[in-house]
């Protein structure tokens, strides 16, 4: 491209470059809960309440947990997923976003 075009499309996207809506991924950072481990309740309403959060329980690695698959990339799936909490082994507090796998899909379905 000749530099007169360069700068011609360059002056034409930087406001779109420097809009607020251009930022919003790096505004959107998740939440890290360090705090002692949760209710099953605390840690379902956290979940609800941010959309997406990355938190970690039961000394396993942190982990991003969301409220449903909108907070997915397109090409994943969300699984729900079931942590251990302070006062519930198996506490349904919300989805992890995966990429699918082969043994996702109904490969018999008629």
């Amino acid at each position: 491209m000749k530099p007169v075009t360069l700068a011609v499309l360059g002056s034409a996207l930087a406001p779109l470059l420097s809009s607020p809506f251009a930022l919003a991924p790096a505004m959107a950072q998740l939440r890290t809960q360090t705090a002692a481990r949760p209710t099953c309740v605390e840690a379902m309403a956290l979940v609800k309440a941010e959309g997406a959060a990355t938190l970690s329980f039961g000394g396993r690695p942190p982990e991003r947990f969301v409220r449903d698959r909108s907070f997915c990339e397109l090409t994943e799936i969300a699984e729900l997923r079931f942590v251990p909490t302070r006062d519930n082994p198996q506490c349904p507090i919300g989805y992890r976003c995966r990429e699918p796998d082969y043994g996702d899909w109904n490969w018999d379905a008629n």
